[in-house]
């Protein structure tokens, strides 16, 4: 083999090998919620010194009318913008939704779809959801699916069937093909505000559980696939759950809304 063949393949190879290593890395996603009006978002990113780096990247879901303004203010282009949610028809009448062409119009990159209080208090079903995440996949939209089980399912010892559940409907018809990145974060609902919490065994279980579920049903999304953690993380945890092996990431809170503690967050890992 001559010198510029071996190159090439040399090249090749190491393109591959990054490709994988950044689908890898650690995912440090903020959810703002209903948080952070115009003033208070452009104050955030003019303060945010956070640079997505070797270890992790930083994605950050903000309110639709922060989206302009964040990717406009931000400091660093290697932070991805997104938003909390979607709907999955293109246009129309429909009363205070928003499509994936607005959000991409104002530089979104990627949406959260499924989050639990969606679930909870405007009652999305599983059905809805899976069209939302086939909408983003069509539409190049990166997606970040949530799933969680609540408080008296894990105590009735049906949390597993929950979480199955929910894979199974929410990723029906997913084509592993049209994505370059997916990212499945677990949510226990029954830690929030109940006075109980999740222990970085409990988080590691339920993100092996979500991972192993995925191989079973889509072996080339598992291969893509970011298992994120949400659930209280702060300072205080972050540096011993994110040891964990199957916990790729974190969806992050309140902690999100401070440059201070967001910053912290990333410093442990």
């Amino acid at each position: 083999m001559n010198l510029w063949k071996e190159r090439y393949f040399l090249a090749l190879l190491l393109s591959m090998i990054n490709k994988e290593t950044n689908l890898k890395k650690f995912l440090l996603a903020a959810n703002w919620k209903m948080n952070m009006d115009v003033k208070e978002a452009e104050s955030f990113f003019k303060d945010l010194s956070l640079k997505p780096n070797d270890s992790y990247d930083v994605y950050i879901a903000v309110p639709f009318t922060d989206i302009y303004l964040a990717n406009k203010t931000k400091k660093y282009n290697d932070i991805k913008i997104g938003a909390q949610n979607i709907y999955f028809e293109d246009k129309g009448a429909f009363t205070g939704e928003i499509s994936t062409s607005m959000i991409k119009s104002c530089g979104a990159d990627f949406v959260i779809i499924g989050h639990s209080e969606r679930r909870e208090i405007f009652g999305e079903c599983d059905e809805m959801i899976n069209k939302k995440v086939l909408k983003a996949i069509d539409d190049d939209v990166e997606v970040i699916l949530c799933v969680g089980e609540t408080l008296s399912e894990r105590e009735d010892g049906k949390h597993f069937d929950k979480i199955e559940k929910q894979l199974k409907a929410d990723l029906v018809g997913v084509d592993a093909s049209k994505l370059n990145s997916f990212a499945i974060a677990y949510e226990p609902i029954w830690a929030i505000g109940t006075g109980k919490s999740a222990s970085k065994e409990d988080a590691e279980e339920m993100c092996r559980f979500v991972r192993e579920k995925v191989k079973e049903m889509n072996p080339n999304l598992e291969a893509k696939l970011r298992v994120l953690y949400g659930g209280s993380v702060k300072e205080a945890n972050a540096a011993e759950l994110a040891k964990e092996e199957n916990i790729d990431g974190f969806l992050i809170g309140g902690a999100s809304l401070k440059t201070e503690s967001f910053e912290a967050i990333a410093k442990e890992i």
